[in-house]
């Protein structure tokens, strides 16, 4: 984002325990394509999800904000702190729970970013949980996730 560019709201992207590998270079396309619509973007995420995107953008390119996962619910569950857009990366039940509880108390749209091999089962455990689902299986190529995050960045750059 330049000096002159207003932010055009505030985004988070929550990032579980990285056991799924596309989940890190997924996540930091993400942000990087949240930044340039204009968004301020903060990442929670486990202490290894942080560690793998500190050291993958040590000069804070796309970074904006990495902040302790439980902290950022606890600030969201407090109404300390919302978001406009949060995307939250799921490949387990903990990643089910992170979805629910931010469609629960968040004020923003909540989006499941749903990944690995196991991703249709996962969808089916979400059916009742009040947020957009996007998924793509497989755990190893970030190119259907890709191609999943830019059609839907696209429909909330042009609906803002």
């Amino acid at each position: 984002m330049n000096d002159t560019q207003i932010p055009a709201g505030t985004g988070l992207v929550m990032l579980g325990c990285p056991q799924i590998p596309i989940q890190t270079s997924a996540a930091l396309y993400l942000v990087h394509r949240l930044r340039k619509a204009g968004f301020t973007t903060t990442v929670a995420g486990t202490k290894a999800a942080r560690s793998l995107l500190e050291v993958a953008d040590p000069e804070r390119a796309y970074l904006d904000e990495v902040i302790d996962l439980d902290t950022c619910i606890g600030m969201v569950a407090e109404r300390e702190r919302d978001f406009d857009l949060c995307f939250v990366f799921v490949h387990n039940d903990a990643g089910i729970a992170y979805s629910a509880s931010m469609a629960a108390m968040s004020e923003g749209r909540v989006y499941a970013v749903i990944v690995g091999g196991s991703a249709e089962e996962i969808l089916a455990q979400m059916d009742g949980i009040p947020c957009e689902k996007i998924m793509a299986k497989g755990s190893h190529n970030p190119l259907p996730m890709k191609r999943k995050l830019d059609g839907v960045l696209e429909w909330v750059v042009s609906n803002r």
